[in-house]
Parts: C-alpha cells; structure tokens; sequence
C-alpha cells in the first residue's frame, strides 16, 4: 500500500513539473518549424540572444535542406554573436559559409566571424600567429566583398592594431638581448627586425637600439678590435638621423658620436643634414 502511495506521489510530481514547463522549454523540444522560427526571431529581436541561439540550433537539423537553412544557420552564428559567446559564434560562421558561400549573409557572416577572430587573438607578449591569420582572413575579406566605409574602416583598425602587435613583439624580442646587454646579439637580432619587416610600426626605436648596440659592443671590445666595430657604430647613427632627424634620441646619440670621432682622430662636429 505505501509503495503503491509512493508511486502516486511521484507520478503527480512529475505530471506537475511537465504542466509548468515553460513556453521556451515546450518550444524547444517541439518539432513545429514554424513556430519555433517565429519564436526565436521573436527572442532575438528583443535582444533575448542566448535563447534565440538555442532556437536556432534545435532548429537547424529540422531545417537542412529547406528554405530556410541559410537564415537559420546565419541567424543562430549571429545569436551567439551578440549574446557575445565569439568562439561559438566564430564555428557558426566558418560553417555557414563553408555550406553557403553564395546566401545573401556571406558578406556579412564573414565580416562577423573576422571580428570573433579579432577577439580571439592574443595580447603582445605571446604567440601572434593568430594575429597573422586574422590579417590575412581582413585582406581576402576586404578583396572580395568591397566592403561598405564602416566595415572598410572595422577592418583597417582590427589589421592596425594587430599589425602593430606582431611589430612590437619583434622589436622587443630582439630588445631582449640588449636589456641583457649582449649588444653583439642584440644588434644582429635589431638588424634583422628590419630586414623582416622594413616597415614594422617600431622602426624609430629599432634603429635607435641598433646604434646603441653597436656603439656598446664596439666600446667593450679589444682596442686592436674596437675602430672597425666603432665604424659600425658611425654607420648606424648616421642610418639613425637620416631617418629621424628630428628624434628625442639624438640628444643621446650625437654626444656618442662626436666622442667616437676623435676617438678616432676625426673632426666631432656633427655631420650636416641630409638634402
């Protein structure tokens, strides 16, 4: 008798957990493509974005095929995507436009999954392969959708700011040696920053610290080895101050320069600007 009261018990419970499923809860396991549809542009266009999402995935196998696959997928991408969940949001796109490269979405699918690959790259200090990724994934971008002025403009801020994120890990990088002080290292390692990258954002303070390597490495030698290496030096400077005239750093570098100078039984004065 008490086992039988006790089924009973627990069937009534489990009938009234099922009476008080929600709205949502029934639309989403319900199979009626078109309610669910209304339901989830109904949740994402009141900025209800995590449930839309969920929508939308329930949806997508029950839409494959029909005519409503690219507006499902694209809208389930774009759920997560203002939800802010940008690594989901990121699959979402690469497999919408692997599956439909030519729906009325692609363009802006794929402007939406370089912004979650924006997001996704890492600060300086660490691995910026991602960072050269993204650039690239902007250039096809931008070369084959001839995007519209603001997501022209998106684009070149995303590529400068990780442009300058790959330049400065380089320059540090190769600072490293010299901050160790192993100046021989260190200008190698500057010289070669430029030789990489002859335009890299940081090209100022690269020839700046090339000029200071070799004027310490050059200062730290045997005398029979210091005049070739000081003439290393020279050349530096001068490669410095014909780019940077103008610079903070020749107020350092040109007290060097002249000492060097009569070290080496020159004329210090300070050589004329370039024309």
């Amino acid at each position: 008798m008490i086992r039988l009261r006790t089924i009973s018990v627990i069937a009534l419970l489990i009938a009234i957990f099922s009476s008080c499923k929600s709205e949502y809860e029934v639309l989403l396991m319900s199979n009626d493509i078109d309610a669910k549809y209304a339901a989830a542009m109904d949740y994402f266009n009141n900025k209800k974005y995590r449930k839309a999402a969920e929508l939308f995935e329930s949806m997508a196998v029950l839409t494959n095929g029909t005519a409503r696959d690219d507006t499902v997928q694209y809208y389930w991408g774009l759920s997560n995507y203002r939800y802010r969940d940008y690594y989901t949001a990121q699959s979402n796109f690469t497999r919408f436009l692997e599956n439909f490269p030519r729906s009325p979405f692609a363009g802006d699918a794929q402007f939406y999954r370089l912004d979650c690959m924006y997001r996704g790259t890492y600060r300086y200090e660490l691995d910026q392969a991602p960072s050269r990724a993204c650039i690239a994934a902007i250039n096809q971008y931008v070369r084959e959708y001839n995007p519209d002025p603001g997501k022209l403009e998106a684009c070149n801020r995303m590529t400068a700011d990780l442009q300058d994120r790959i330049d400065r890990k380089a320059f540090e990088a190769a600072k490293q040696y010299y901050t160790m002080e192993d100046y021989l290292a260190a200008h190698v390692a500057l010289k070669n920053v430029l030789k990489d990258n002859a335009d890299n954002g940081y090209r100022e303070e690269v020839l700046y610290y090339t000029a200071m390597s070799s004027y310490h490495y050059a200062r730290l030698s045997m005398p029979t080895k210091q005049r070739e290496r000081y003439l290393v030096f020279i050349d530096d400077y001068l490669n410095f101050i014909g780019e940077n005239p103008d610079s903070d750093h020749r107020r350092e570098l040109t007290p060097l320069y002249q000492k060097v100078q009569r070290l080496l039984g020159r004329d210090g004065s300070e050589p004329a600007p370039a024309e």
